[in-house]
């Protein structure tokens, strides 16, 4: 998945419709390209975390690209935890 742009509130709903895409859960790795993410809402990085720790355990997350401020918020809401982050 690519992101760009931000990821605020009014992304919120969009975004936990496509993370529970019953396909996206038969994938074994996720990869997260967050190079053009300009900032993102410490709601949108917890229902990534969600997502991340529905997923099966065998699920591989890589994170990539994100800017320092990205960063941040995905450290804050413990994305660091369950995924790598690559800068």
């Amino acid at each position: 998945m690519t992101f760009s742009d931000v990821l605020d509130a009014h992304a919120l709903s969009e975004l936990e419709e496509l993370l529970s895409d019953r396909r996206l859960r038969q994938a074994g790795t996720w990869a997260w390209d967050m190079s053009g993410l300009e900032r993102i809402d410490l709601a949108c990085a917890y229902a990534l975390l969600r997502s991340v720790t529905r997923a099966p355990e065998t699920l591989s997350v890589t994170i990539r690209g994100p800017r320092r401020a990205v960063q941040r918020t995905l450290r804050r809401a413990g994305l660091d935890t369950v995924a790598a982050i690559e800068e």
